[in-house]
This record gives C-alpha cells, structure tokens and sequence, in this order.
C-alpha cells in the first residue's frame, strides 16, 4: 500500500532519495521559505518547486493535482488579504503554501509507505522510556495513510450511486451512503486485527 493511494514508481534522484533525507530536506526548505518571509523568494520556492515534479518524471497534470485541494485556501487569502490593502502578504502567503505543498506532494509521490513507516519507527524509538511501542506508532500511522483512499473511494462509490440514480442538486443525499461504506471497511479493519491479536 502506498501512502495515501499516492506513490508512482519511478527511478528519479528523488525517488532514490532515503525518506529521511527526504523530509529533512523539505522540513529545511520550508522553515527557510517561512522564517525569510520574502516574497520573491517564496515566488521562486513555489517556481522551484513545480520544476522539479518534470524532473522527476511528472507531468503539469500531476502538479494540478497535488495543488487543487488548496486553490480554495488560496482564494480566501488572496481576497482577505486583498481586502486588507495588503497583495503582497497575499502573494507571499499563497506563494508559500504553494511551496510546501509541492515540495509534500513530492516526497509523497516518490516515496514508499512502507520507507515512510520504517522511518516514523525509528524516531518513534526514544518514546520507549515513556511506555510507547515504536511499532505501534508505525501501525496507528499506516491505519491513518489507508484511511485516505479507503474515504475517497467510499465517496466515489457514493456519488456514481447519486449520479446514476439520476439526482441532481441535492449532495446531502450521498452523506449516509458515504458514512455507512466507511463504518463497513472500520468494521473489516476491526476484525482483521482481531483476527491477528492486535488490541
């Protein structure tokens, strides 16, 4: 399983790239981006960032993608900070977002889950001397990356129910749909762990 239905294979320098080295690198590059707060530099951290998906074997498309979720975040702070008589902290928030989300969807789509997971065990080790299991902390954080696609899929499955039945304008109509697919798979999920002794 990858992380959140999301890895592509590829033999890129990125997706050769250790995961902690990955996420070292990203946790350095935004904490720069944020703390200089300059726009052109946040312009050109967001430009950099979208250079680099054809890099590494991704297409305009994939970086649509990974930015559509946040186009509405986006809008809101451009307007309010627009409101406010303030465009360029409109330009450099948005710019900055812009960034560390390219640069998350990156190391998202270049790296496997289970890389993700060995890594998060690792750091989780000194938590040992309070009581808390590293493998544990690695299984609570899979269960979380597959409850990603399994929630989109229940609300595809729900909306080309809604579309077929030929209903229009009324999308509270696929919440119970969606709602009991996911308690369904939360239920198969219990009792594969059951089935494994995992409390």
């Amino acid at each position: 399983m990858n992380a959140a239905g999301l890895y592509v294979p590829g033999r890129s320098a990125a997706h050769r790239l250790p995961a902690g080295a990955k996420l070292a690198v990203l946790l350095a590059a935004v904490t720069v981006v944020v703390a200089a707060g300059h726009t052109g530099l946040a312009l050109a951290a967001a430009a950099a960032a979208a250079a680099l998906y054809p890099l590494c074997g991704f297409g305009p498309r994939r970086v649509g993608r990974v930015l559509r979720p946040l186009l509405p975040f986006l809008a809101a702070i451009a307007l309010f900070q627009g409101l406010a008589g303030e465009p360029e902290a409109a330009a450099r928030v948005c710019a900055q977002l812009t960034a560390a989300v390219l640069l998350s969807g990156l190391v998202t789509l270049t790296t496997r889950v289970a890389e993700m997971l060995d890594l998060f065990e690792r750091l989780a080790r000194p938590l040992r001397l309070a009581g808390v299991r590293p493998e544990r902390v690695a299984l609570l954080l899979a269960l979380t990356l597959r409850s990603l696609p399994l929630a989109a899929s229940a609300w595809r499955a729900a909306r080309e129910g809604y579309t077929a039945r030929g209903l229009r304008g009324r999308p509270h109509l696929m919440v119970v749909p969606v709602v009991v697919g996911l308690i369904r798979s939360a239920e198969a999920l219990g009792e594969a762990l059951t089935a494994r002794d995992i409390d």
